[in-house]
């Protein structure tokens, strides 16, 4: 069952000479459930493929559809609140709130929508992401790797239907890279999410049930790897 329909996005940044086109003309569709990775260059059109799925970056034109919902017809109150419920994101450098321990940072997105904390998927999480005996902890008092299970508990606290994860192991070494895109396969078979990764790594993408390439802003290979 279709849960993304992308169709002919196009996005430009700056005019006449000095015009970049990051997207052109991009056009797919996404399952509900599907585990996909997209990869390509630097500059690419990657990173910003995957912000506007997510509601952060309006396209120049084209249209995005969650749900058979025209994502970009929606105010600014729709789309922060869009973001919050439909999408879990994950970026590279975490982004977590420093002043912020590990149950605070986590149950963010929550408080920000005016929302009661469910402690048992909180608990839950906590428990499936290892960080049991730090929720008090700061960012600053945790390994790269902590922090980024931290921001994967931030993206899935919503249980949103689509988690979008932009190079989530950049900063991380071998072993923690894969246990990063274990916590990613696990959020995608145990809650059904859909799960949408970009990597510049070939052994995290053939992890993925597709995979996608992006090159000039335009896809140019999209295979099914696994059903």
């Amino acid at each position: 069952m279709e849960i993304l329909k992308i169709e002919n996005l196009t996005k430009t940044y700056g005019k006449d000479e000095n015009m970049v086109k990051a997207l052109d003309g991009v056009s797919f569709t996404v399952d509900r459930g599907e585990f996909i990775a997209i990869i390509g260059p630097s500059g690419s059109g990657k990173s910003t493929l995957l912000h506007i799925l997510g509601g952060v970056d309006k396209p120049t034109s084209g249209k995005v559809y969650m749900d058979g919902k025209d994502v970009y017809s929606q105010n600014d109150e729709q789309l922060a609140i869009f973001r919050r419920r439909q999408v879990g994101l994950i970026y590279q450098f975490y982004n977590l709130i420093p002043v912020l321990n590990v149950t605070e940072n986590i149950t963010l997105p929550v408080l920000m929508d005016g929302r009661k904390v469910n402690e048992e998927r909180l608990n839950e999480l906590i428990n499936i992401l290892k960080l049991n005996g730090r929720e008090k902890h700061l960012p600053n008092q945790l390994s790269g790797g902590q922090q980024q299970r931290v921001s994967i508990g931030r993206a899935l606290m919503n249980a949103p239907s689509v988690v979008l994860a932009d190079e989530p192991t950049g900063n991380l070494d071998s072993k923690n890279s894969q246990e990063i895109v274990e916590l990613l396969k696990l959020s995608n078979k145990k809650y059904n999410q859909t799960v949408i990764i970009i990597t510049h790594d070939e052994n995290i993408a053939l992890q993925a049930d597709r995979v996608m390439a992006i090159e000039d802003g335009r896809i140019t290979q999209d295979e099914v790897i696994r059903k």
